[in-house]
């Protein structure tokens, strides 16, 4: 949530950024302005109100020792009206509060001024590629008629059980599914995450807090009877370690790495785009964290983007990164890259990572704060990336690895798979 200072003092150069997310800010940050000045005059008089109380209410122990027991008795009554104006202007105040919260929270975070413009996915930025595309042949499979050859995912056993999106991994699937899960939790650990394990569902509040709620309410499961909701992804549980708490700056960067499985209602999918492993409602995805401070945060942005193309080049894939346009960019995010592998057998780019700087926008709703060197309390950055999510990269790689005597594992898993060869 952008706070309320920034809007006050910024007002123009918040109206041009969020301009570059094709949102039109100025009705309502008109409106946060108008009521600002609302609570600061309420503010006023409610100081101004109880200063007058604290003075009458102690003159009337004087005005009795003296005798002027008709004063005190006035001055008695003076306190019980100034006390119920006092009320009254503390509810106005609450109220214009929420008012102002309830605007703020629908604006979405600032990009960073190094956003490109655009409107959508077609408009963002390639900055870097590597790795070498295959040849395959014109036999070649896509991943769900491999994964049938080899009987190792069950996407029809998925559906019986569950329901499209939901497949059933077997046999060197399952193994391959592991090995990767491990592969990524030990290179994160290795360049220095601390690994936890966090809870699959979380409170209202931790939604709200990395702004999934309410903005995207709609694709998170529900469970309504306990009020909670099954994470779409670990940056939700693992960021919110961090809410209502002040960190020291000698502290920071944090760094945790988290596994989980992920679920994702994913409304109004369909086509061609989603077949297979390509769109899921459960998935299995490790996810990187940080904590930083403001004048860090872009250094440590750069180190996680850095990290994540290590990973695509230890497992021999196609990669591409791609700096998102205002039009494709998050609601909470300032600046995110892409990362895409190329499915060789569907030929297109498949994305495997997000990677973002939040700044202070998810801070601020967390509460997630540190104390500087001249002990001054500060806002957070957060930032988190996925490193990575399985499913499009197991397709990538079943896909890419095909050959005529069985699917090749990349020679980095192999001690995590414990066999090289698919058959």
């Amino acid at each position: 949530m952008l706070t309320l200072k920034v809007i006050t003092e910024n007002t123009d150069e918040v109206i041009r950024r969020l301009a570059k997310k094709h949102v039109d800010a100025r009705e309502i940050i008109a409106q946060v302005i108008d009521l600002d000045k609302t609570r600061k005059s309420t503010q006023q008089q409610l100081d101004a109100n109880l200063a007058e109380l604290n003075r009458i209410s102690k003159s009337i122990g004087q005005l009795m020792k003296e005798g002027r027991k008709e004063e005190a008795t006035d001055a008695r009554n003076q306190v019980g009206e100034m006390k119920e104006a006092s009320r009254r202007l503390e509810e106005t105040k609450v109220g214009v509060e929420k008012q102002i919260h309830d605007l703020l929270i629908q604006l979405p975070n600032m990009p960073h001024d190094s956003v490109p413009e655009g409107k959508g996915a077609e408009q963002n930025v390639c900055e870097k590629e590597g790795g070498v595309i295959p040849e395959l042949g014109d036999d070649a499979l896509p991943h769900w008629d491999l994964a049938k050859k080899y009987d190792i995912i069950d996407f029809e056993l998925g559906v019986k059980i569950t329901g499209a999106g939901f497949p059933v991994y077997k046999g060197f699937g399952s193994r391959l599914q592991r090995a990767l899960i491990n592969f990524f939790l030990d290179n994160a650990r290795e360049a220095g995450y601390l690994e936890v394990q966090p809870p699959y569902v979380v409170n209202a509040d931790s939604g709200y807090g990395t702004g999934n709620l309410p903005d995207k309410e709609g694709q998170m499961y529900y469970a309504p009877a306990d009020d909670l909701y099954l994470i779409p992804t670990a940056e939700i549980p693992v960021t919110n370690i961090y809410r209502d708490v002040i960190l020291d700056k000698k502290d920071l960067p944090i760094c945790n790495t988290a596994y989980s499985a992920c679920f994702r209602r994913e409304a109004g999918s369909y086509g061609k785009d989603v077949r297979g492993l390509n769109r899921l409602h459960q998935f299995d995805k490790v996810e990187i964290v940080r904590i930083d401070t403001p004048e860090h945060s872009y250094e440590s942005l750069q180190e996680m983007v850095d990290y994540v193309q290590t990973l695509l080049e230890k497992l021999e894939l196609p990669w591409r990164i791609l700096r998102l346009c205002g039009g494709d960019i998050s609601f909470t995010s300032a600046l995110t890259f892409d990362f895409e592998v190329y499915s060789a057998a569907q030929k297109r780019w498949l994305e495997v990572s997000s990677v973002s700087n939040f700044e202070s926008f998810q801070a601020n709703r967390l509460k997630c704060r540190y104390r500087d060197e001249h002990k001054k309390i500060q806002l957070c950055h957060t930032l988190n990336g996925s490193a990575l999510a399985l499913p499009r990269i197991l397709a990538s790689l079943l896909e890419n690895n095909q050959t005529p005597e069985g699917i090749r594992i990349p020679a980095a898993l192999v001690p995590y798979t414990g066999f090289d060869m698919i058959r």
